[in-house]
């Protein structure tokens, strides 16, 4: 297994976990069985091979060996494709590729996402495909581009996507598809070109829906070296039920997905008390529309507000429509489109994606859905019949509501495989942004019984059963700092290290780094203990105790002997009796020990000196993509997994006199909102609410919105209102509590039974680092330490050659605070180590996160306190700080640590 290989393309791809287990199992089987690589091999002994490494593959299931990789929806198959091309092609020069697409949406699709230059460009971040972009061979050009014999077809990167149900559609009657037929460039089909490279390997995106077609059986004929599959629904539907594919090696359902929050959580929508059969079957389709266009304006408003206070891009939301037939979408489509549905608003904003377009039509519909996700693009409604199977990979679709007659079990399974994918990659802890809801008046309580079944796609959180892992059980493991180490106070360790790379052999006969304590004997440890607990009130001496090593002053060490002495006199004639012990010797190995074994980290606070005032600025409000729908009934919804429940309705409260007051009396909620300073703005941006309501709505329905949608208006115009917030003072003062603070512990949960391992050895499976712990350090001030990533393990390896000393910190080490949004999270660097000239605060990002919002602030906040702390370093002769912030792909071991110095962050304007 080429290990590097892995570990760059995990990394520039930015893989989530599933992804990056799934590359692993890939990059394990081609070592286990290379024969993988090879033409001639025979299928059992392969087999076989496999099956030691994963216990669910039970069977090929073709003429060649073919391994199905089973994701949940919306984790992110395509990019797993283009992980796995990257991998084979630069671990093992493999230059051609077939891919495999079920229908044209999805086929449109894969050709955009393997595009340099598109917004989901697959290779983003392989340096090698920057310089070298793969050639992409379709279904439509092939006999165009795939003949090119002037090409070098060694060298070249060669992806050809080919539509299967077009292939299915050209064999039908027992002919030849149109790839087989002759060419006469070169004397062959392109098909018998294709079949004879020594290197073609076939992968299949949703494979189980042509799993057995004809046009497979066509395809196996290219004779490709294995075949990798790609699915969320890993079996085949029979009359006697789902038939489970038996070549699954890496199995990651939906369930999981759900509760890792890697997708969104659906939930089934209805109106209270509702009553499906007092209405008639067109009345009915009426409210499930009304009602799923008030939900979409309602979850328009919480992304926008959520954007806002957050400081990330907008996202526009849609709603899905799900017609019975082509002439019901078409008369859906009149609907939505005239003056009679809410005054003709969604005119314009409203498209038709079916089976009844064809030529210009449809390729005009498919380049529309393809652009839905676009905030610029106008798109609000998408009706469809049964045309997005699979494929559709939008992270924008909020609001689902089903028009076709179909079971519980089918709409759960439709809806899932539409929706669920998060705009943000990640839930964001707001309901309404992580949530999908299927508005299902009729349907309401079948669907919360199906979803409550055990076989349930929500509930089965294993398809197919894994062998048990020993990583399943997890142990927390506190690691003191190196002082308590060296001293001999710390408690036996839970986790054994390895001495050198290599050393440990599952477990078996390992070594340990570890120095030999400083004190054994009872009495010299629990004298050591009490010279560490004066120590610490040594800290807040600031005028006594400017750094640590003012410690070892001969006046300094009187006071401390002179302290313990005290503390100890009950105890300290039995220890005199004691032969060698010596309570002065005691005082001054801990004292120099603590000195050696610290960097000096000083507790700054900024504080405003004299009158603060705050207030906001006057703005015009926007209020552009608010279009809040009034109305009578109450909305219930219930989450599928959780069960939960949340409403949409009207609040119960006064009436009040003027329509503005409903908003002004949310808005004084807010903890920095005071009433009687802001009226004014209050007031006026109320106002311009109100008038932008009543532009769309009448009194009596801007009253019905206002009642209800108060705090959710109250909450968009507060997110708006703290982009013109400003706070004047007098002036600021840095103060410095303390010039040194004691290390804290580090709690760190890790797999039972694992064995630390050496920081030097290489990690084959970097997914898992986050569970590893390291040890073997000689420079760093904790015998332990947890990666976030192989980058931070490579960068101590440098730390360890080139600096004096150390560590990772611990959380509320430094109470380094940063803003986000309206939130103040703490700030805690990757890293802090102290040279013979200066002390570094180190973070190291992924090269394309550098630039982002959240990490600009993170590093503001850490180059002000560098500030403040070289400016006390500076008054009291002591080393500067400085804040490096650190590219992923620049950290290589090459480097010598003054090579990252031009990373160095430039002076921010401080408060004072």
């Amino acid at each position: 297994m080429n290990a590097r290989v892995l570990n760059a393309v995990t990394g520039r791809l930015s893989l989530r976990p599933p992804q990056a287990e799934s590359l692993s199992r890939l990059a394990r089987s081609l070592e286990l069985a290379p024969e993988l690589l090879e033409h001639e091999k025979e299928l059992p002994t392969v087999l076989a091979s496999l099956k030691s490494l994963f216990p669910t593959l039970e069977d090929f299931e073709r003429d060649f060996p073919s391994l199905c990789f089973a994701l949940a929806t919306g984790v992110g198959k395509t990019r797993l494709m283009g992980a796995f091309i990257a991998y084979l092609h630069l671990a093992h020069g493999i230059n051609n590729f077939f891919v495999l697409a079920p229908n044209l949406t999805i086929y449109n699709k894969l050709i955009a996402d393997f595009t340099p230059n598109t917004p989901k460009y697959v290779f983003k971040g392989i340096g090698d495909f920057a310089i070298n972009a793969p050639r992409i061979i379709t279904g439509d050009n092939y006999d165009q581009t795939g003949f090119d014999v002037t090409a070098d077809i060694f060298a070249e990167i060669r992806i050809n996507i080919f539509n299967i149900s077009k292939i299915n559609s050209e064999v039908r009657g027992g002919k030849e598809p149109r790839i087989k037929r002759m060419r006469e460039v070169l004397g062959d089909s392109y098909f018998n070109y294709l079949a004879n490279l020594t290197d073609l390997v076939l992968l299949m995106d949703e494979s189980h829906r042509y799993r057995a077609s004809a046009g497979v059986r066509s395809i196996n004929e290219l004779k490709p070296l294995f075949g990798l599959e790609l699915t969320a629904t890993p079996f085949m539907e029979s009359t006697r039920g789902p038939v489970p594919f038996k070549n699954v090696v890496m199995d990651y359902p939906l369930a999981r997905a759900m509760e890792d929050g890697f997708v969104k959580e659906p939930a089934v929508v209805t109106q209270r008390n509702f009553y499906a059969k007092a209405h008639t079957p067109e009345e009915l389709e009426k409210i499930k529309l009304e009602d799923g266009v008030r939900l979409h304006e309602s979850t328009k408003v919480e992304l926008l507000t959520y954007a806002r206070e957050n400081s990330v891009k907008a996202v526009k939301p849609f709603m899905l429509v799900i017609a019975r037939d082509t002439t019901h979408a078409a008369q859906l489509l009149a609907l939505l489109e005239s003056d009679a549905f809410y005054e003709g608003r969604y005119r314009g904003k409203v498209i038709q994606v079916d089976s009844s377009r064809s030529g210009a039509e449809e390729e005009a519909m498919i380049t529309r859905l393809l652009a839905v996700e676009s905030v610029d693009e106008p798109t609000e409604i998408v009706i469809h019949v049964n045309m997005l199977k699979e494929g559709w990979d939008v992270t924008n679709l909020y609001t689902i509501v089903p028009l076709r007659a179909a079971n519980a079990r089918t709409l759960i399974e439709q809806s899932i495989g539409r929706g669920l994918r998060l705009p943000y990659g990640k839930r964001t802890g707001v309901a309404a942004v992580d949530r999908l809801n299927i508005v299902a008046h009729d349907k309401f309580q079948e669907i919360i019984d199906e979803a409550n079944r055990g076989d349930s796609p929500i509930r089965l959180k294993q398809l197919i059963l894994e062998a048990p892992s020993s990583d399943d059980k997890k142990v927390s493991v506190q690691v003191v700092s190196g002082v308590m180490s060296r001293l001999g106070l710390a408690s036996t360790p839970a986790v054994a290290v390895q001495e050198t790379p290599g050393d440990n052999t599952a477990g078996v006969g390992t070594r340990f780094t570890k120095f030999e304590p400083l004190f054994t004997r009872e009495s010299e440890l629990q004298a050591a203990r009490v010279v560490m607990e004066v120590i610490g009130k040594y800290e807040a001496k600031r005028d006594l105790v400017p750094t640590s090593a003012a410690l070892l002053k001969p006046e300094v060490q009187q006071e401390i002997l002179q302290e313990v002495t005290e503390r100890l006199k009950p105890v300290q004639s039995s220890w005199l009796a004691e032969e060698g012990f010596n309570l002065a010797d005691v005082v001054a190995k801990t004292t120099a020990v603590v000195v050696q074994q610290t960097i000096d980290i000083p507790r700054i606070t900024v504080v405003p000196n004299g009158e603060v005032t705050t207030g906001f600025h006057p703005f015009k409000l926007d209020v552009a993509q608010l279009h809040l729908q009034p109305g009578e009934r109450e909305i219930v919804g219930q989450m599928l997994r959780t069960n939960e429940q949340f409403t949409l309705a009207a609040e119960i409260g006064l009436v009040e006199q003027r329509l503005e007051d409903y908003i002004v009396h949310a808005l004084v909620d807010f903890d920095d909102i005071d009433y009687f300073t802001h009226a004014d703005l209050l007031y006026d941006l109320a106002g311009q609410m109100v008038q932008h309501l009543s532009g769309y709505l009448s009194e009596a329905e801007v009253q019905s919105v206002l009642d209800r949608d108060r705090r959710l208006i109250a909450r968009e115009i507060h997110a708006q209102m703290m982009a013109h917030f400003w706070e004047e003072a007098t002036e600021y003062e840095v103060k410095v509590s303390r010039g040194f603070t004691e290390l804290k512990s580090c709690n760190y949960t890790a797999a039972a039974g694992q064995t630390a391992h050496h920081y030097r050895e290489t990690v084959t499976e970097t997914s898992r680092i986050k569970q590893m712990l390291f040890g073997g350090f000689t420079r760093c001030l904790y015998p332990l330490q947890k990666f976030d990533s192989d980058t931070e393990r490579r960068f101590a390896i440098i730390l360890e050659r080139d600096v004096l000393k150390w560590f990772k910190p611990a959380k509320g080490q430094f109470q380094i605070y940063y803003k986000l949004g309206t939130e103040q999270p703490e700030y805690i660097p990757d890293f802090v180590a102290e040279t013979e000239t200066q002390i570094l605060m180190v973070e190291t990002k992924a090269r394309g996160d550098i630039d982002s919002q959240e990490v600009q602030a993170k590093a503001a906040a850490a180059t002000r306190w560098c500030q403040h702390a070289s400016d006390h370093a500076a008054e009291i002769g002591t080393k500067p700080w400085i804040y490096l912030l650190l590219p992923h792909d620049e950290i290589v071991e090459s480097k010598r640590l003054v090579d990252f110095l031009r990373f160095k962050l430039a002076k921010v304007e401080l408060e004072n």
